[in-house]
């Protein structure tokens, strides 16, 4: 069953306070080592500032996301973007490569994305992401899993995400019918220059809307937080870890 989050998608407060996303993923787009002539899928492509990148280099890039206000930014950056959620990728040996970054965890189930994955690509195509891997915010997680018990909620309940190992996700890519070139996980401490009153607004819908006060449960939240998170200057860094891979598809 396609389980799409619940987050509300703003292309605009996206780009003003989550631009880190894009900005950090230099390291997968150096991966995918996009060429000109290349036909490429940017799988959850946000924005587009990454696609814009690819498209730059070159390729003929098609975006897509689950998120019409997302695809709506991309297109105003002149991109081929369309509405469609992972998990449901209508493409037939289309693509020379897909890539995909931060936005694999936000779909379930990962193996309806890999098959769309496998359809979507050329034999011998190969599919290049980074993706939050197991551990990642651990520490935001925990704290707001205590400050939804004190309400009487699971946060187990309301988790969106899918951050899984390498060694799983390994696994997964290979029942798929991939070659796995490279695969780890990468710990990367990530600084939150909005705060993460602006981190929780872009990431955290899911958790709060059910709450009758998510206001005063956020503010509970930063300051459980906060001696953890933020530095004596006061700058928010978050415990981030991402996963990595390079694989290609058996050419069959």
């Amino acid at each position: 069953m396609v389980q799409l989050a619940k987050q509300n998608w703003q292309a605009e407060r996206y780009a003003a306070t989550a631009n880190f996303v894009s900005a950090l993923g230099s390291a997968v787009f150096d991966l995918l080592a996009p060429q000109a002539g290349e036909r490429i899928l940017d799988l959850g492509c946000g924005e587009g500032a990454l696609t814009e990148r690819i498209a730059s280099a070159g390729a003929d890039v098609v975006a897509v996301d689950a998120a019409p206000d997302m695809v709506a930014g991309a297109r105003a950056r002149g991109l081929d973007a369309r509405v469609m959620p992972g998990q449901s990728l209508s493409f037939e040996r289309e693509f020379d490569a897909v890539f995909s970054n931060a936005a694999l965890h936000w779909m379930h189930p990962p193996e309806a994305v890999l098959d769309g994955v496998r359809r979507a690509l050329k034999p011998g195509g190969r599919f290049v992401a980074e993706m939050g891997g197991q551990n990642n915010t651990a520490a935001i997680m925990v704290g707001i899993a205590a400050v939804l018990a004190r309400r009487g909620f699971d946060a187990r309940r309301y988790f969106p995400w899918y951050f899984p190992s390498a060694t799983a996700y390994r696994a997964k890519l290979e029942i798929a019918g991939f070659r796995v070139v490279e695969i780890a996980i990468h710990p990367r401490p990530t600084i939150l220059h909005s705060g993460l009153e602006a981190w929780l607004d872009n990431f955290t819908e899911d958790f709060f809307a059910p709450l009758a006060d998510p206001k005063e449960a956020r503010a509970e939240l930063i300051a459980l937080l906060q001696p953890t998170l933020c530095d004596e200057t006061g700058t928010w860094i978050a415990d981030y870890v991402r996963l990595r891979f390079h694989a290609i598809l058996d050419a069959k």
